[in-house]
């Protein structure tokens, strides 16, 4: 049965995004060969979200970073060189920001407002 998810970043800057993850969040990880870095990653969750064709059309998949403290940790990010956009934000189901990452493009950083009492 699953096990678990493998997710992916596709980066125009790839090394220089496995050296960001595993030096700015402490990722732990194995090289697969050629300097591919595989990272062990805490724990997870997955939402599914109805699509919207004007920003989120069917079969759109996002990756998003939480944490416990989004001050915090936009604090500690940012006293490594991390860049953010905007501030920080309430979306409703958390405590929302974006951060720049080798490649040129932003993730989502939130602190989530619902605590998961999974069945």
């Amino acid at each position: 049965m699953i096990r678990g998810v493998h997710t992916m970043f596709y980066s125009s800057q790839a090394e220089e995004l496995r050296k960001f993850l595993k030096d700015n969040f402490g990722f732990k990880a194995a090289d697969v060969g050629d300097g591919w870095l595989i990272f062990d990653l805490p724990e997870s969750d997955m939402g599914v979200h109805p699509s919207d064709e004007g920003e989120a059309p069917s079969g759109t998949h996002a990756i998003s970073f939480y944490c416990d403290n989004i001050e915090e940790t936009v604090a500690e990010l940012k006293s490594k060189g991390v860049e953010f956009k905007g501030g920080i934000e309430d979306r409703g189901y958390g405590l929302v920001t974006h951060f720049k990452v080798p490649g040129d493009f932003y993730l989502q950083l939130y602190q989530p407002k619902y605590t998961k009492e999974f069945d």
